[in-house]
């Protein structure tokens, strides 16, 4: 936001040439400290930031940069060169802006000239006045020819060890910044034309060169893990036994040739000749820089340093294709790019995008090709207009010829396969024919649809690698609408596909289908993937994709006739998966019925039939997709129409698949026509009656009489969708009260209610423990009213109770103390769901009934926490405590033993420590032991207290521990409303309950939280200003007292109260002397002692602080602010001398090692070494305010002196 604002008032004031008068400029105001502060935001991690800062600066004239001084512009420059070879990726970026800068700077050639004489290149210098266009393209062009030739010097040393390179010195961050100086000049219009046709041919020789070096990594089958061995190699000899070792293992002979298993003999003369020369078997290994320091090597270095080598390389070449001016005709002489150039460039996309295994490598060449495809498309010369059609023409005969010397990578989705050609085909002008297009897509397809003639392993790669090309095109956002008439032929493709013998095949016929759904019915916006906005109807489907009618109808016959097989023998089709899959993304239309050319009816049987499916899954998705294709008319006659064919207990053949596939259905059917908006023709009262007629009869599915759990189960959610429909029902008629009984029956009849019942693990258990208590809980939800209902309290206890009085605490309890986990846990969530909703206030008028029914089962709940074992339903149950009253929670009977305030508490902080413990659980421990510790400290109760104080320190240290950056979001956002509700009790009282070091403990937990990385915590932690009690005038300004506030603002307002108690309390002297100790910030000195050898880091991607929003400075300036108030306002402040001197002394030894480490850091530390200069400064900032402090007592002088 400052960055912005900066760059908003630059851009308003600026001061135009020939202007007479001027409000305000921004040079006028600017300070060198505020100058190196937007300098250092170049640094920034964040690339926004870098932005900003970049273009806020080169608007700054150069005396105001202090770049005029001939010492700090080369400091800077020699900083970013360094930059450019650190080892850290980031780094890179922040030489590029640097050099960015610099190439405005008239003295940059002078500081290069130095630069040049040091390292060994002999130059001369341009000492002659230009104009700053022709300024700019001469520092750009000589700093390009000064990193081209460090470049290589580069290059030669990895050709000798390409690990050492990647450890000290990797070779991407010259090309980086040479992309960036590029991108700082129009090179359409540069007027040195022999000097820079030199250049980028130099530029274009570096980059093969260079790639020559680290493509055998990224050609590698295997480059995630691998450390070439070569820092001991010296001839040329070993090294090609390592470029053999590393090779492709994937090519296209991966299908074709057999795998032979090594023998002993074998493998031990392939290890005792190939000894020497195979690659690392640990992912690091020891070796020592050019200055002789150790550092440690990984795979990972290696690979980043050759993958991002091969990213920068082809973003270079890209650039050039796309910014520099092409020669007219081959024999000119104008421009700067040639032919020739352009066709070895294209070929060296070629090799890399068919070659690559590593992705990042192939994945940014295709950045790079498609600038050079869009040149070729749009430049005058017909030959290079070819040039694209040709290359496509060669690559697909090279996928469909299908060599076993070819070296198209078969694996990895075929790597850079589908980029190559991606970028060829989505060149062609958007008004064109698209005759590309066209010509790839028939051919891909006829080599993607398998042929029943031919399935040998030659035809089998190259229908890989087109499955996975389509999958690409049908991918690419560019190609767009362009690509729908293929989408039919595509799922053709991918569905046949699915039945190959090859796994290969069947793998990419699934990405290619995931990516047609996705083309098909949209991303998925929500966490329901079956949701309406990723579905169409059936009507436009078919009328979209008219192919895929006839299509799907045949293959899904086919399906159907293998679901009822008499001999019992399993057979599963290939392809039932996938065309559920579609199936099931159709939802019925409005219009379903009327005139139409596709009538959906013929799809109804066999969609039927795969309900018989022996696997679970596929009955559920032909359950799933019978729903559209039944006119919503029908939906209710079809789902009556299933129930009539389940069997009858006494058939003699019972298939318990076809029974649970019928119920899934029927299940559908029911949920949809309930849904629906569209009933037409009937009530919702006989539609009842309709259907309960047709669930009495085969009710039996639902008792003991049925031996499937399963099917059991699934009976029970009929019946549960009926009960939920009842209960809107406003007639109460003779069959509904028979079904209530019915239920009741099934309910008290079942094992759920019945002792010595015990399941072993069978299929549908759980299924049929969570069903029974979801009817059962809706049982109670019905007595005690907790939805709104038209029925009478006597209609509702004459429906429920049968012929026995319906009791819902005893059906509660009995389903809190069952055995069965699942009926604890469902529960349990449907609890703490009753207490969510009246604590939203979404059912006012049921508050009543949720309590007395929680208050009657209390003693059960108690009796659950002391007993349960299982962790996340103990977590539940303590969740619910939470909730209630905690007065009416004691006496606490546990088995035969009462449990007090303070055993319960010993024994709620010793489940918090446990370790490895859940989220909810600490969240759910700290709740209940704050509210615990409130409660007994307001008791007032001395000699209990005494016997506490360990725990309450163990509680303290808990609060404090749930604060850590460290921490979830969730736990931090508890310890905020733990805290919250302490402050007006405990925090923010006269009296001062716990010791002044635990009490001041937790109020740095609230300082610490209102500088949290997630605002949610931050906003949340603001609401502690809002429980500040009126007596306390820090809250209060001309005696208006603050309520909504931000973090910034409640952190000051919350240390000026803090300062008000620690007068109240008659704390001041012990106040003060830990004020001190927080704005020394022991923690951060206690990193420097580990640190002090400030060298370069081990780790590769460092992640820096964890917590970007923490505003150390101003927290440091805000203490020092009330402080000082407060040892003004109190002349006891400095009666504890011996600890004031021990501060003192703290604080010095602090400052003379923070001087120390800061004369250690090199030249323009706040980039080369800026976590180190970062942490430094702000130690210093604290330390210079402590010895303001310290001086109001006469101490402290020393401390500044350092400094």
């Amino acid at each position: 936001i400052v960055l912005n604002l900066l760059g908003v008032i630059a851009e308003v004031f600026e001061n135009l040439e020939g202007q007479t008068y001027r409000v305000v400029q921004m040079t006028d105001v600017l300070q060198p400290a505020y100058v190196d502060a937007l300098v250092g935001c170049l640094n920034s991690t964040f690339e926004e930031l870098k932005l900003l800062a970049y273009d806020l600066l080169k608007k700054l004239p150069a005396p105001i940069l202090g770049l005029q001084d001939s010492e700090k512009l080369q400091t800077l420059l020699q900083t970013a060169l360094d930059l450019s070879t650190s080892t850290k990726p980031y780094d890179c970026i922040t030489a590029s802006y640097l050099l960015a800068l610099l190439v405005q700077q008239e003295g940059l050639l002078t500081a290069l000239h130095a630069l040049k004489q040091q390292a060994g290149y002999l130059s001369k210098v341009h000492e002659k006045e230009s104009a700053v266009k022709e300024m700019l393209e001469t520092n750009i062009l000589e700093v390009i020819k000064f990193l081209l030739n460090c470049l290589l010097d580069e290059i030669r040393q990895a050709e000798r060890s390409l690990v050492h390179m990647a450890a000290s010195n990797p070779l991407y961050g010259r090309v980086h910044c040479i992309i960036g100086a590029l991108q700082q000049l129009s090179l359409k219009s540069v007027t040195n034309i022999a000097e820079w046709r030199e250049t980028v041919a130099g530029l274009i020789l570096m980059a093969f060169h260079l790639s020559a070096v680290v493509s055998p990594i990224c050609q590698s089958s295997s480059p995630e893990g691998l450390i070439p061995m070569d820092t001991d190699l010296e001839t040329a000899e070993d090294l090609q036994k390592i470029l053999n070792e590393i090779r492709p293992r994937d090519t296209n002979d991966y299908f074709a040739q057999a795998k032979l298993l090594k023998t002993d003999k074998d493998r031990e003369s392939s290890k005792n000749t190939h000894e020497h020369c195979k690659p690392s078997e640990t992912l690091s290994m020891a070796m020592t820089d050019q200055t002789g320091q150790s550092c440690q090597v990984t795979a990972q270095m290696v690979l980043v340093c050759c993958w991002r080598s091969m990213k920068e390389i082809s973003l270079l070449l890209g650039l050039l294709c796309q910014n520099l001016p092409l020669q007219s005709t081959p024999d000119s002489k104008d421009g700067l790019l040639m032919f020739h150039q352009v066709r070895e460039i294209g070929e060296y996309f070629k090799c890399q995008l068919l070659q690559s295994r590593h992705r990042g490598a192939f994945e940014l060449a295709y950045v790079g090709f498609v600038k050079l495809t869009e040149m070729l498309t749009s430049c005058n010369n017909r030959d290079l207009q070819k040039l694209p059609q040709r290359w496509l023409e060669e690559v697909l005969q090279e996928v469909k010829s299908s060599s076993p010397v070819s070296k198209l990578c078969a694996t990895r989705r075929s790597a850079g396969i589908p980029f190559y050609i991606q970028a060829l085909v989505s060149s062609e002008p958007r008004g064109s024919n698209l005759g590309l297009l066209k010509l790839t897509m028939n051919e891909l397809i006829s080599l993607a649809l398998p042929l029943a003639m031919c399935q040998d392993e030659h035809a089998t790669i190259p229908q890989v690698h087109a499955l996975n090309i389509l999958r690409a095109l049908f991918r690419d956002t560019r190609l767009g609408e362009n690509v729908i008439p293929y989408v039919a032929d595509g799922i053709q493709a991918a569905i046949l596909g699915f039945t190959s013998p090859v796994w290969a095949v069947r793998n990419s016929s699934t990405l290619l289908f995931s990516a047609l759904i996705t083309r098909i019915f949209g991303v998925k916006r929500g966490k329901d993937e079956h949701s309406k906005k990723n579905r169409m109807t059936g009507r436009e489907f078919f009328t979209r994709f008219p192919t895929l009618y006839p299509f799907l109808l045949k293959q899904l016959e086919t399906v159907a006739t293998t679901m009822d097989s008499d001999c019992g023998v399993l057979k599963l089709h290939p392809s039932l998966f996938l065309l559920l899959l579609v199936l099931g993304r159709l939802y019925p239309s409005p219009l379903d019925g009327t005139c139409s050319a596709l009538s959906l009816a013929p799809f109804v049987p066999f969609i039927i039939r795969c309900a018989h499916s022996p696997v679970h899954r596929s009955r559920e998705m032909a359950a799933r997709a019978l729903v559209p294709f039944v006119a919503v008319d029908c939906i209710l006659p079809m789902a009556q129409s299933l129930l009539e064919t389940l069997p009858a207990p006494t058939d003699l053949c019972i298939r318990q698949n076809h029974i649970h596939g019928t119920l899934l259905q029927a299940v559908h059917l029911l949920r949809s026509h309930f849904d629906s908006k569209q009933r037409t023709n009937s009530s919702l009262h006989q539609e009842l009656h309709d259907i309960i007629g047709c669930t009495r009869a085969k009710i039996w599915l639902a008792t003991r009489q049925n031996p499937c759990l399963l099917t059991r189960a699934t009976f029970l959610d009929v019946i549960d969708i009926l009960c939920y429909y009842l209960n809107k029902s406003k007639t109460i008629a003779p069959e509904i009260q028979n079904f209530w009984e019915a239920t009741h029956h099934i309910i008290l009849e079942s094992e759920l209610f019945t002792d010595g019942q015990t399941f072993s693990p069978v299929p549908g258990l759980i299924q049929w423990q969570r069903n029974i208590t979801k009817l059962t809980l809706s049982l109670l939800v019905t007595s005690v009213s907790l939805q709104p209902m038209s029925l009478s309290p006597d209609a509702i206890h004459e429906l429920t109770s049968g012929t026995a009085e319906f009791q819902p605490s005893l059906f509660l309890s009995h389903l809190l103390c069952s055995k069965f986990l699942e009926v604890r846990f469902l529960t349990l969530e449907t609890v703490l769901l009753w207490l969510d909703e009246m604590d939203s206030n979404q059912v006012k008028e049921t508050n009543g009934n949720v309590l007395f029914l929680l208050s009657q089962v209390e003693d059960t709940l108690k009796k659950l926490a002391v007993q349960e074992k299982h962790p996340e339903c103990l977590a539940k149950v303590l969740k619910i405590l939470c909730h209630l009253n905690i007065d009416t929670l004691f006496p606490w009977i546990a088995s035969t033993s009462v449990m007090s305030e303070a055993t319960l508490l010993k024994w709620i902080l010793s489940i918090a420590e446990t370790r490895n413990i859940s989220l909810e659980m600490q969240s759910v421990t700290l709740t209940l032991a704050s509210k615990l510790v409130i409660h007994l400290m307001l008791k007032k109760q001395e000699k209990s207290l005494d016997s506490i104080t360990q725990d309450l320190r163990q509680w303290v240290h808990l609060v404090a521990q749930s604060c850590g950056v460290e921490q979830q979001t969730e736990i931090r956002l508890t310890a905020a409303k733990v805290l919250i509700d302490a402050v007006p009790s405990l925090l923010a009282n006269k009296q001062l309950y716990f010791d002044i070091l635990d009490t001041l403990t937790l109020w740095k937990c609230i300082f610490i939280l209102l500088q949290d990385e997630e605002q949610v915590v931050r906003d949340k932690a603001t609401d502690i200003i809002q429980m500040i009690p009126p007596f306390l005038k820090a809250c209060k300004k001309d005696d208006i007292l603050f309520v909504v506030v931000n973090p910034p603002l409640a952190m000051d307002l919350g240390l000026g109260v803090l300062c008000e108690l620690l007068q109240i309390w008659n704390q001041t002297s012990r106040g003060i002397v830990a004020l001190i100790e927080w704005m020394l910030g022991e923690e951060d000195m206690k990193e420097d002692t580990v640190n002090e050898n400030l060298g370069e880091y081990d780790i590769l991607f460092d992640k820096g602080e964890f917590n970007l929003w923490a505003e150390k400075i101003t927290f440091a300036n805000l203490l020092r602010k009330h402080v000082s108030t407060l040892i003004s306002q109190s002349p006891a402040a400095g009666d504890d001398e011996s600890e004031l001197c021990r501060l003192t002394t703290m604080a010095a030894n602090q400052a003379q090692h923070v001087a120390w480490l800061l004369k250690g850091l090199p030249p323009a530390p706040e980039f080369s070494r800026t976590a180190d200069h970062t942490r430094l400064s702000i130690q210093k900032v604290r330390l210079l305010n402590v010895a303001q402090l310290l001086r109001l007592f006469g101490l402290g002088a020393v401390i500044a002196g350092y400094f």
